[in-house]
């Protein structure tokens, strides 16, 4: 692979492709690499100590491969072992590097759109991290958060489940309901492929807070906050996707969910 200066996408599985199809689609300039642990998926039923080995050796190879800048757009790697990958392994490893977590950008835009009663639609492994309601009493301790887990969303989303989503989806929605929650942060990155579908169960009368809406955004404000890091990156509009499971259904979902005018190629990691 040719080493550059890039900007690392890693999710656990597909999710992280509509984030970075949102991220190129405003910030085309830069060069990209994803990488996808499908091997491993989902992450959400593993243990904290299992998520954060994956996690570490996932960010030490795209640093290897030239990932000057890593968003870590899998939730479930935010809220269990970003703070640790931050704290710890950059500090003594790769000081001048830096991982990017998609919680506090999303809580930040829940709480910039007014609503005080937030839902939280996500893995078991982040719904029993608690860690969106830590960073929330950080940001505004008078926002009530109600979190649902939702763990059958991601295997149904991965493995063509389509036919029975809406009646799983239903299931995990009445109690956000019956809470009258006024914006919905789905906490998880496959859940940009259901976003219509959450949003017409719910007749459109919910906020839907989707990262695909939210990290581009954030990620330009960070690099304009951060021209050190800017300078530092290539600009070659490549996109280079890599998986730890790489199978002829992960090639075919790839297919299908990527922008067909943005070039990407597919390498083994």
């Amino acid at each position: 692979m040719q080493i550059g200066r890039k900007i690392g996408i890693f999710d656990s599985g597909l999710g992280g492709i509509f984030i970075a199809n949102a991220i190129r689609k405003i910030l085309p300039q830069y060069d990209y690499l994803f990488l996808g642990d499908t091997l491993h998926l989902p992450y959400g039923r593993r243990s904290t100590e299992n998520i954060y080995d994956l996690s570490e050796k996932a960010m030490r190879y795209m640093f290897d491969q030239g990932c000057e800048l890593i968003i870590m757009a899998c939730n479930t790697a935010s809220a269990t072992a970003l703070r640790k990958l931050q704290q710890d392994f950059l500090v003594k490893e790769f000081p001048h590097k830096r991982i990017l977590g998609v919680i506090v950008p999303t809580l930040e835009v829940a709480i910039e759109h007014g609503a005080t009663r937030i839902g939280l639609l996500a893995t078991q492994r982040t719904v029993h991290s608690s860690i969106y309601e830590l960073e929330l009493k950080k940001i505004n301790p008078n926002v009530i958060l109600f979190a649902v887990a939702s763990p059958l969303l991601v295997p149904l989303i991965e493995y063509a489940g389509e036919k029975y989503l809406d009646m799983v989806l239903q299931d995990y929605l009445q109690p956000l309901q019956d809470e009258k929650v006024q914006s919905l942060i789905l906490g998880c990155t496959h859940y940009v492929s259901i976003k219509d579908r959450i949003n017409n169960l719910t007749g459109g009368n919910i906020d839907l807070l989707s990262q695909d809406d939210i990290i581009p955004t954030k990620l330009a404000n960070y690099l304009q906050r951060h021209p050190e890091m800017e300078k530092r990156l290539s600009r070659g509009s490549s996109f280079i996707i890599t998986a730890t499971d790489l199978n002829e259904g992960f090639k075919n979902n790839i297919a299908q969910l990527m922008n067909r005018n943005m070039p990407y190629s597919i390498l083994s990691n």
